[in-house]
């Protein structure tokens, strides 16, 4: 844990610092974003469908009425499933790419040979990842949140009967502007965790591939406990700010 927290101080003492890597900090934003929108979509759509579906076959069960299930799922899918979900997809896809990139790196020695250059690694390796990261969750997770409600409001209307008006009236009672900033708040330390966990495993890699093969593990593991665990500990904050 205290190499890792070294990490994480020494990445943000490296943010300010020059030399400054634009190319490299738009190349990662597009494999942490623009390359994860098509998984994304399709994977937070069923899970919103699922939802639901799952809400409303519950709450006819005890209370014998459906009638709150667009609000409520639509609170769930803003404070929630959406971005927990993606955050969850991007350990996995770009958690896991960034630990056997870092990784495979240090076992040959490259990590070395930028520091006889004079390169700095957390500079050259963490930071465009960390930033690109950061900001790509916060847009991924406005594109989840919309393509949630939207398959959310579709089963609405096609199985349960709720036509998209009542939908949007439902929601607005149950949600609000704060939840939706709260989610884009979840989405960028979600964003803020992944690619140092998965730097932190790959810098530290052991030699061979089968080394490799368990720092990426060891980092989605990782990466996804905090992610579950930062997701409770903002969510309690959340709700004290509230009430």
């Amino acid at each position: 844990m205290t190499a890792f927290l070294a990490l994480v101080a020494e990445t943000l003492r490296e943010i300010p610092r020059r030399p400054y890597r634009p190319s490299e900090f738009f190349k990662q934003l597009h494999f942490v974003a623009n390359q994860s929108v098509p998984m994304v979509i399709f994977c937070v759509c069923f899970a919103a469908m699922v939802t639901i579906l799952e809400s409303s076959f519950h709450m006819k069960i005890v209370i014998q009425n459906d009638s709150m299930v667009p609000g409520f799922a639509a609170m769930l899918i803003l404070r929630e499933l959406a971005v927990v979900v993606t955050a969850l997809l991007m350990t996995s896809r770009v958690g896991a790419g960034l630990a056997a990139e870092v990784g495979t790196m240090a076992i040959t020695e490259q990590i070395d040979a930028l520091k006889m250059l004079g390169i700095r690694p957390v500079q050259y390796l963490v930071v465009p990842r960390l930033l690109a990261c950061v900001i790509g969750m916060v847009m991924l997770g406005i594109i989840a949140n919309i393509t949630c409600l939207v398959a959310a409001m579709w089963v609405s209307d096609f199985y349960l009967g709720f036509a998209p008006g009542t939908f949007i009236t439902s929601m607005n009672r149950f949600v609000g502007m704060s939840d939706f900033l709260g989610a884009l708040v979840k989405a960028a330390c979600f964003g803020f965790i992944i690619p140092l966990v998965s730097c932190y495993f790959g810098f530290n890699c052991e030699k061979g591939a089968e080394g490799v093969g368990r720092a990426t593990t060891k980092s989605v593991v990782a990466s996804s406990v905090a992610i579950l665990v930062v997701d409770f500990l903002l969510a309690y904050l959340f709700s004290i700010l509230k009430a």
